[in-house]
């Protein structure tokens, strides 16, 4: 008997009396059956601290984007002031809104400092506030008495 199966002994066949398509359907009806609901209670848990990530994030964009200008205001200020011009409204044009510009010059170096307060998305928390300096050598052609 080389080759041919006895009835009911093979690989895909099932105890006597109970068919194989039976028991898949019995395990899927206890596998949704008991679980109802459950992605709806995590998700109503989970919804707040997710809103809470994305607005942390978006206040550090925020924050970081601030940062940039304030050094690029920094920047133009202390090189305008060591070339002889204003520096307040060289930072003025560059700074983010709401910026104050401190210019100071201590002998043949310049010093600009640019804060601006950063307002976080939430709107009740305290703003933060983020600060660039920037430094330049006064050039020898300068106006002393211009800054």
């Amino acid at each position: 008997m080389i080759g041919r199966r006895q009835a009911g002994r093979g690989p895909r066949s099932g105890t006597p009396g109970r068919a194989g398509g039976e028991r898949k359907i019995r395990v899927a009806e206890r596998a949704t059956g008991g679980d109802r609901g459950s992605f709806t209670a995590e998700l109503a848990a989970g919804l707040p601290a997710l809103l809470l990530l994305l607005l942390a994030g978006l206040t550090a964009v925020n924050a970081v984007t601030a940062q940039a200008g304030c050094l690029h205001a920094a920047r133009e200020a202390a090189l305008a002031v060591a070339r002889g011009g204003d520096g307040s409204a060289a930072a003025g044009r560059a700074a983010p809104p709401g910026a104050s510009v401190t210019v100071s010059v201590d002998g043949n170096r310049v010093l600009a400092t640019v804060r601006a307060p950063v307002r976080t998305l939430g709107g009740r928390l305290p703003r933060v506030t983020v600060v660039a300096t920037a430094v330049a050598a006064v050039e020898p052609g300068a106006a002393e008495g211009s800054w």
